[in-house]
């Protein structure tokens, strides 16, 4: 009888077939829970987006989040003439309007905040002053992936929300 090399006793293809196994059932488990995170990532995806809505004695802003999931507004910038303002009221020409708080808050999916509406004759004037102010909003997901936005609403990722106590806009 001759004698077998020690790979080709059944026991070992048998070994040799139960790691193999193994290993596809590990690489398919690695694969699946990738796959699961990064679902789980997009499900909870916001979106930012700045609009401005105007009529004939209305002028509003409005920011709504387009995304699947809520928006965790950290910092709002708003500049006018090209400097960043605390509120609403550092626009001299504005004098009566409605604001809504935008900063540091939770904007659920497909919600619609309004920070700011004018009507009457203030109106014509936010329709002068709106070509001179920007709005910058950043903003993270649940699982702190974070975005900065503004009026172009072209979405940037960036690593974290760098929150400016200084230019702020503190309404």
């Amino acid at each position: 009888m001759t004698k077998r090399k020690w790979y080709q006793n059944p026991e070992m293809v048998v070994a040799f077939a139960a790691l193999f196994v193994s290993l596809v059932t590990t690489v398919i488990g690695v694969y699946s829970a990738y796959t699961d995170r990064t679902y789980a990532r997009a499900s909870v995806w916001p979106r930012i987006e700045i609009y401005n809505s105007f009529g004939d004695s209305i002028f509003s802003y409005s920011v709504t989040n387009n995304g699947t999931g809520p928006a965790l507004i950290k910092q709002v910038i708003i500049s006018h003439n090209s400097k960043p303002i605390k509120n609403w009221r550092d626009i001299k020409e504005l004098t009566y309007f409605v604001q809504s708080q935008i900063g540091n808050r939770i904007l659920p999916s497909l919600a619609t905040i309004m920070p700011l509406k004018v009507e009457g004759k203030g109106s014509s004037i936010m329709k002068k002053q709106n070509e001179f102010i920007t709005i910058e909003i950043c903003y993270c997901s649940i699982y702190q992936e974070c975005w900065v936005t503004d009026r172009t609403n072209q979405p940037k990722e960036i690593e974290f929300c760098k929150v400016n106590e200084e230019d702020a806009f503190l309404q």
